[in-house]
């Protein structure tokens, strides 16, 4: 069994849906212990807002609980742009496992997402003039990918030469800028060394132990029903799909406008948005319940509109029977995870990189497909009302 620990859900859905590329099944952990019963055990400690201890005590409990039932290897997934307590958890894990070095290379050049001479790259562009340096709660204002982390307490913190030395005492932050670099670095990690990064990184280690083949986990199967898409994020790609969603006539509801300053989501606010997106489902099979306003600087405020489009989720969740769901916003996924108590999810099929469909166990017969904010939803999705 491989162990995977992730500071979020949509991290461990990501990883565990590359697990089931290269043949493994695989099932998310949130609470409790493995099933015993999947091949990769992602564990989602949920603690990508914690503070530096609480986040540490997170993810070393993690790293013990999966060595105790049988984890041959962990891997660390951390954000791709390294937002969260990336070092003291990555730290915590090494302690716990014994080990002196890790590498962290959290670069995804296929999607962009690349790491030249110390600095990090989005499509190009130099990290801190983009989108992200905007993030609410984790702004990138630089593009020196040492100055994206905060400094580890017992290990040192440096980018990998051209030598690629990984040496002891050390955590190593590896550069790349294609595929077949991360192929490079892949082959160059042993289990004397923490893997730790994004999920090109985990598909090239596992690329190199797995041979291909048709996946163990449950059959997929798309379901018909109503479904229900909820976002909890204003990034750009959340954005242009409500917008295509309007323009095809889907039923678009967003929350009060004076929710972004900061005003009180009341238990009369809530009642009121439900109702409405209940009757929504009336007329159409699929509705869209998104933050739709604009861009909120204020951190804490940004974390509470993600809280009230859930809010309204979860009794819209218990009034209709829903078949599929789709969460967009790591935050809001998990959010929503915990208000219904759905504690361990199957992994059943990987839509797209960063896009996974969950079985809900808990007798739910509920799907849940969620990605990040920053990921875009299936081109198809948007141009037509059934999802494949």
């Amino acid at each position: 069994m491989i162990g995977v620990i992730a500071d979020d859900l949509t991290g461990a859905a990501e990883l565990g849906a590359a697990g089931l590329r290269h043949g493994w099944s695989a099932e998310i952990v949130r609470h409790g212990k493995p099933s015993g019963r999947a091949d990769l055990v992602c564990v989602d400690t949920d603690s990508r807002s914690c503070d530096p201890a609480k986040a540490a005590s997170l993810a070393g409990a993690a790293a013990r609980m999966l060595r105790a039932a049988g984890a041959t290897w962990i891997y660390k997934k951390v954000d791709s742009v390294l937002r969260g307590q990336v070092t003291a958890e990555v730290e915590a894990v090494m302690k716990q496992l014994e080990l002196d070095r890790a590498f962290l290379l959290p670069a995804n050049p296929s999607l962009g997402r690349t790491i030249r001479d110390g600095h990090y790259y989005v499509q190009g562009k130099l990290i801190h003039k983009t989108e992200f340096a905007h993030d609410p709660e984790y702004p990138r204002r630089s593009s020196q990918v040492v100055r994206l982390l905060a400094a580890p307490e017992s290990f040192l913190l440096r980018v990998a030469n051209e030598d690629r030395l990984l040496a002891a005492g050390s955590i190593v932050i590896g550069q790349a800028g294609s595929a077949a670099d991360v192929r490079d670095w892949a082959e160059q990690c042993d289990e004397t060394i923490l893997p730790a990064g994004g999920s090109e990184f985990f598909n090239a280690l596992l690329a190199g132990q797995v041979a291909g083949g048709a996946s163990r986990g449950r059959a997929f199967e798309a379901v018909a029903g109503p479904e229900f898409f909820v976002s909890g994020t204003s990034t750009r790609q959340a954005r242009q799909f409500v917008q295509a969603e309007k323009r095809l006539k889907i039923p678009v509801f967003t929350l009060p406008q004076e929710l972004g300053w900061g005003s009180e989501f009341t238990p009369e606010a809530v009642e009121s948005v439900t109702n409405r997106v209940v009757a929504g489902f009336q007329d159409q099979p699929r509705v869209v319940l998104a933050v739709g306003l604009p861009h909120v600087a204020d951190a804490a405020i940004a974390r509470q509109l993600s809280e009230c489009v859930v809010r309204v989720a979860e009794p819209v969740l218990r009034q209709v029977p829903v078949a599929r769901v789709f969460a967009e916003g790591g935050a809001t996924a998990a959010e929503l995870v915990r208000r219904m108590g759905w504690s361990r999810l199957t992994v059943l099929h990987e839509a797209a990189p960063g896009v996974a469909t969950l079985a809900v166990d808990s007798g739910d017969p509920i799907l849940l497909t969620i990605k990040p904010g920053s990921y875009a939803w299936p081109a198809e999705w948007t141009t037509c009302p059934a999802v494949c």
